[in-house]
């Protein structure tokens, strides 16, 4: 490369560097997306990626221009992480945890304590993968220490060499390669390796979400067995509990979920790469408020896995209204016409 064209790369990295608005814009939802699959929570990420443009901010005058903006920038971004890692415990969904599977009618049992993993918009972050932030493989991630965890990422998410997450790891490449092989050992061990995300939803899988969705209006327990595999599985932290086979699901919604007919209206969303619902549950007095959301692992034309998410502060993150009137009709929500977006 000759000093004209260094010059003019450092110019246009001046030029980056100085505009730090158009900066954060540029990186704001990637980053984010890397600090998700870091933390497994929401608002730690919005945290960790403010605390990242900060550093790189007052930083920004000593940058020498020795790797790009972006490379600089998930260096800082994974340390940061390293840092705020430093002894928390992981976030895990209830199926991780290693405990036997429940049978409808048991008691539920809930750990407030438990920092669990958290579903993500999509929209509020960039990836060309999606199966890179589906639930199944973020909370596969969490089984790993976190360093082990930062290499598997840099690695094999954003394809970096194992010399360049050496050098941002402050590490040796042999380290990188051992991380990287006690981290594949540990997931294949636990049988974590995610699987791979359909990227669009075709017309048959629309209309099985659409039925879902009907089903749980009607608080049909036939049809919402029917449309699960019959090896599904169900959990819904903070519950402890989780729950195997679809005709235990089916018990489980029949008896312990409070709403009958006409009682649990939801409205679609994307989360984490994957079909989601919000759904509600009718009040004494008519009108509807958040129940739980529902994120669904969507096998062909049959759902698979669900993880219902409980707590009002999931529909607010994902722009869901708090409430809905009590005249709500399922024609007056749109239907399920949109492939997951990343």
């Amino acid at each position: 490369m000759g000093t004209g064209t260094m010059t003019e790369a450092t110019a246009t990295t001046n030029d980056e560097l100085a505009d730090f608005d158009t900066l954060t814009g540029r990186y704001q939802r990637e980053l984010m997306a890397h600090c998700y699959r870091m933390s497994g929570s929401v608002h730690e990420a919005e945290d960790l990626v403010q605390e990242t443009f900060l550093r790189a901010w007052k930083a920004s005058a000593n940058f020498q221009g020795r790797s790009s903006v972006r490379t600089w920038l998930y260096k800082i971004a994974t340390n940061v992480c390293l840092t705020n890692l430093e002894g928390r415990p992981r976030r895990p969904l209830p199926t991780g945890l290693g405990t036997a599977d429940s049978i409808a009618g048991d008691a539920l049992e809930q750990d407030a304590d438990i920092p669990w993993l958290e579903p993500i918009p999509d929209a509020a972050v960039e990836v060309a993968e999606r199966d890179t932030i589906r639930l199944a493989f973020v909370a596969a991630l969490q089984h790993l220490p976190a360093r082990q965890r930062a290499v598997l990422i840099l690695r094999d998410v954003l394809r970096w060499s194992a010399a360049e997450t050496a050098t941002a790891l402050d590490t040796t490449t042999a380290a990188v390669n051992s991380a990287l092989q006690r981290a594949h050992a540990q997931l294949d061990d636990r049988g974590l390796t995610p699987d791979t995300v359909e990227q669009d939803l075709d017309e048959s899988q629309r209309r099985m979400l659409n039925a879902y969705l009907e089903a749980f209006w009607a608080k049909d327990i036939d049809r919402i067995v029917q449309l699960l595999q019959y090896d599904a599985t169900w959990d819904m932290p903070p519950f402890l509990n989780h729950y195997r086979g679809a005709d235990n699901i089916g018990r489980l919604i029949a008896t312990q979920c409070p709403g009958g007919v006409h009682d649990m209206p939801m409205l679609s969303t994307v989360a984490n790469g994957q079909p989601a619902f919000g759904l509600y549950m009718r009040q004494p007095d008519g009108h509807f408020e958040p129940f739980h959301m529902q994120v669904l692992d969507v096998a062909g034309t049959k759902v698979r896995h669900v993880t219902a998410f409980f707590g009002v502060e999931h529909f607010r993150r994902f722009g869901l209204p708090d409430r809905l009137p009590a005249d709500w009709q399922p024609d007056t929500a749109p239907a399920v016409d949109q492939a997951p977006t990343g």
